[in-house]
């Protein structure tokens, strides 16, 4: 939830941040009038609250026909402090509920506009040219035509048993996903993180507290026997962790990465990359989540970037990092980082990482604070970002695919893969040497 104080004392940003959100800004004043209404409401009741105790202690001196004016006249007013409670409480829940429908104040700099108004900021690496290695003739295979050869993937059992978009990884597949994940724990505990293996069900407040119950709601799979969800990410798990704590932050950052299963109903997507295990409903996923200090929220967002890129480097990958637009946020974030690695068979870029600084959005509404060195207590910033998951198989295989189908292993994973220099398939179906 953003910070009233600033919308109080600075509407005008975010009325900003609401348009180039492309949200509306209408909801800033809709806010503002509920929590005046409110304030309104709260002075009134202290007036008439002060003058209830001052009639006390007249009635309690008063005698005869004086004293049952006095408790006439009390019984009125304590029906008026009744009413002006319940106004106050009422302004209040509506105010809440308001501020949580507005995004997170965007920071300076981030591109206006939706989902194609990203700005690059770097190219990292070169694609490969296939045709110049192997010549004109050669045909780019993609994804899953490698993994059918490697008998890494399978979509058809995989639609068999739980419809589309499900998929199996097996052997080769299975190995690869393990070794991604496991390189990825590696490279967050030289990091300072501390592993973690997260709940993948979660209680309303805490997915709601992470912001993902808002416009993207129908994303998100709900066990409505139980009253829980299933999370698309372990960051709502993370976030979660430390709700209603306040924190000691004096040593620095504290650091978690989270191992989890992921679930996405996938409700917007039909027809999008029904191919493979680009976009599917469950997956795996290495996810780094920081709590830090509001001054140095930006700084960890550049370090957990960093520590993307170390990975997108360990599998020598090429990539571009972009700024994505405000409207391509989510609520939560205030600023994000996508790492997007090449796509041979697709001759575009897909989107491997992503990295946010939540600022204090989600520690308002999950009240995670901290004490300051001078004893002050304060909502903490939240930051977000993924090591590894479960689509880099896919590009993997695509940019390191070989001319009769076998894959070059990355030597960053190689010690992950038992020493696998390459993956090579048989007429039976996957084998490696």
């Amino acid at each position: 939830m953003i910070d009233l104080r600033l919308l109080r004392q600075d509407p005008d940003v975010v009325r900003a941040s609401q348009r180039s959100r492309g949200d509306d800004p209408g909801l800033v004043d809709q806010v503002l009038d509920a929590d005046a209404r409110r304030r309104a409401a709260l002075a009134d009741f202290e007036n008439l609250r002060a003058e209830q105790k001052a009639l006390g202690k007249k009635v309690a001196a008063a005698q005869g026909a004086e004293k049952q004016t006095l408790l006439s006249h009390g019984k009125a007013i304590a029906e008026q402090v009744k009413a002006l409670q319940a106004d106050a409480e009422d302004a209040e829940t509506t105010a809440t509920a308001l501020a949580r429908r507005i995004g997170n104040v965007v920071e300076p700099g981030v591109p206006s506009g939706g989902e194609d108004d990203y700005v690059v900021l770097r190219h990292e690496g070169t694609p490969r040219d296939f045709a110049a290695e192997y010549g004109d003739d050669f045909q780019v295979r993609d994804h899953l035509e490698i993994g059918e050869l490697l008998s890494a993937i399978d979509t058809e059992r995989g639609a068999k048993v739980s419809g589309a978009r499900f998929y199996y990884l097996t052997g080769l597949g299975a190995r690869l996903e393990l070794a991604l994940l496991n390189a990825a724990v590696d490279l967050a505990l030289r990091g300072g993180f501390t592993p973690v293996i997260t709940p993948t069900l979660v209680k309303p407040e805490i997915m709601a507290g992470t912001g993902f119950l808002g416009a993207h709601a129908d994303e998100i799979y709900r066990l409505e026997a139980d009253d829980l969800y299933l999370v698309g990410t372990s960051e709502v798990a993370l976030a979660g962790y430390h709700s209603n704590e306040i924190l000691d932050l004096s040593a620095g950052p504290r650091r978690y990465a989270g191992w989890s299963a992921c679930y996405r109903r996938e409700a917007g997507s039909y027809g999008k990359d029904t191919r493979g295990i680009i976009r599917v409903h469950q997956f795996h996923k290495v996810e780094a989540f920081s709590y830090t200090t509001v001054e140095d929220a930006a700084a960890e967002h550049q370090r957990i970037l960093g520590w993307e890129e170390q990975m997108l480097a360990l599998v020598d990958l090429p990539y571009r990092v972009i700024d994505t637009a405000a409207g391509d946020l989510g609520s939560s974030a205030a600023r994000k980082f996508d790492c997007e690695a090449w796509l041979p068979s697709q001759s575009r870029y897909l989107e491997l990482t992503s990295t946010s600084n939540c600022t204090t959005y989600q520690a308002r509404r999950l009240g995670i604070r901290e004490r300051t060195a001078d004893g002050e207590v304060r909502p903490v910033a939240t930051l977000n970002g993924t090591l590894a998951t479960t689509r880099w198989i896919v590009a993997i295989l695509e940019n390191h695919q070989l001319p009769d189908g076998s894959v070059r292993v990355p030597e960053g994973l190689r010690p992950y893969l038992g020493g696998l220099e390459v993956l090579e398939p048989t007429a039976a179906g996957g084998s490696s040497r």
